[in-house]
């Protein structure tokens, strides 16, 4: 179906906050998954339509944090590998079961990821002070409890993604030994992986509206710049805060939807 000229400025200017919001901290598909399902797109074609459209803001705003994820290649390509499998799992179930199947789940998890951000340097301070107390030392990459994590929000990011920027966060906050920052960084090389594998395996498998990937793409880009320079200057307690903010956003959207 063709877009008019109003629904492709909404389209494109969706795209721009998606990117923004993705790089900072996640869920931008909150606000160009509605966009596109009131322009008449059906569901699926919407949400395949928007996870080609999103990889490259996520690469954009990798980009912008390009400083941040100096000394982390081996960890990216570690975690990276997860993400794809992950992300590859998910965009298989988007095709298999309806949507009402992560309906229920996915606010929950949601909730539990801010209340891991919320209070995450109070939780890995008490765990530093348990290992001390065993005389154990913590693994530096997060050891299999963050692979499982990252495998499972990843899975869920290919089959829909909405905050799922605040799950990777929480899980990489609590169990490596890094900045907010650096973190974030590694956060927008897996998103950018996960919607693109997720991309990948739909472009054999669904329909795709090309106009509105093509929008997104180009506003999602604008934004993971802009996201970029505006996330890497705010302080971990303002950006935890931000990251808070924008999951309860999500959670209500995702509710009352």
């Amino acid at each position: 179906m063709a877009l008019s000229i109003w629904e492709a400025l909404a389209v494109f200017a969706a795209g721009i906050g998606a990117g923004t919001i993705n790089t900072i901290v996640g869920s931008g598909t909150l606000l160009t998954f509605p966009v596109l399902l009131a322009t008449g797109l059906p569901p699926i074609t919407a949400n395949v339509s928007n996870a080609l459209g999103l990889v490259p803001g996520s690469i954009s705003g990798a980009i912008g944090y390009r400083h941040e994820l100096r000394g982390q290649t081996r960890r990216v390509l570690r975690l990276g590998g997860v993400g794809l499998a992950g992300g590859l799992a998910g965009a298989a179930l988007l095709l298999a079961l309806p949507s009402s199947s992560f309906d229920a789940i996915v606010p929950v998890l949601v909730g539990l990821a801010l209340v891991l951000v919320l209070f995450q340097p109070r939780l890995a301070a008490a765990i530093k002070r348990r290992r001390e107390a065993q005389g154990t030392e913590a693994h530096p990459e997060g050891g299999p409890a963050l692979l499982v994590g990252l495998f499972l929000a990843s899975m869920y990011g290919g089959y829909f993604g909405a905050a799922q920027g605040v799950l990777y966060l929480s899980l990489m906050g609590l169990l490596l030994s890094e900045s907010l920052q650096r973190i974030n960084a590694v956060k927008n090389i897996l998103g950018a992986l996960v919607n693109g594998i997720a991309a990948v395996f739909f472009l054999f498998v669904a329909e795709f509206n090309w106009t509105a990937v093509l929008l997104i793409a180009v506003g999602s880009t604008i934004g993971g710049q802009i996201g970029a320079k505006v996330g890497r200057r705010l302080k971990p307690a303002v950006l935890r805060g931000v990251i808070i903010v924008v999951g309860i956003v999500a959670i209500l959207q995702l509710t009352l939807k």
